[in-house]
């Protein structure tokens, strides 16, 4: 299974090399270092997903020796890895150019990549392919356009809520969203893999 994770990167060595230019340039445009972490987090797991929906490489991955279950297990703990990675290179980027972040902005960006993940990853294998990639792309756009106002909304109409949070400690404040999140990717594992071992290739 461990080859699987490592084809992803494999296949992506040449796009892997505007990697760095791609996050210098949320760096200069001055982004919000959650954001950074969020869109370095997205690269390579969304690139390879991309990929094989050009290449039809899912009757290539079902010849060879892997379970459909190890196959959907590589893709989710790849894209762990993957973005453990991407953080780590975003972090170094952002302490060479003398740009302040905290932990909280590596929780938010890496809960939000999670999240965006649960809940797009098993559309690859429920739509029909050609599409799937675009309709994730102009998601996550919609979705970081409207997502503030979503939550400035509920802010402002939903008091009870806010005032939930608001006393709640910011230990137990991550501790809860990190559960969530985390419920929410092994659903989205389980469902994603109920769906692929019933696909026909």
């Amino acid at each position: 299974m461990f080859n699987l994770i490592r084809r992803d990167v494999i296949l992506q060595k040449r796009l892997l090399l505007t990697f760095i230019p791609f996050i210098l340039f949320f760096i200069i445009m001055d982004s919000h270092p959650a954001l950074i972490f969020l869109v370095a987090s997205i690269f390579i797991p969304f690139n390879a997903y991309a990929y094989d929906e050009k290449t039809e490489v899912n009757i290539l991955l079902n010849s060879l020796p892997y379970t459909r279950k190890e196959i959907i297990a590589a893709r989710y703990l790849g894209a762990i890895i993957y973005s453990l990675a991407s953080i780590g290179v975003a972090s170094a980027a952002l302490l060479a150019f003398s740009k302040p972040f905290a932990l909280s902005d590596i929780a938010i960006g890496g809960g939000l990549f999670f999240l965006f993940a649960a809940l797009t990853f098993p559309l690859f294998y429920i739509l029909k392919q050609g599409y799937i990639f675009s309709a994730v792309l102009i998601s996550f756009l919609v979705l970081a356009a409207i997502g503030p106002q979503i939550v400035l909304y509920m802010s402002d109409h939903l008091p009870a809520i806010r005032e939930f949070l608001m006393n709640l400690s910011t230990t137990a404040l991550y501790t809860g969203g990190a559960v969530i999140i985390g419920v929410l990717y092994a659903v989205s594992w389980g469902v994603t893999t109920v769906v692929y071992q019933r696909k026909a290739f």
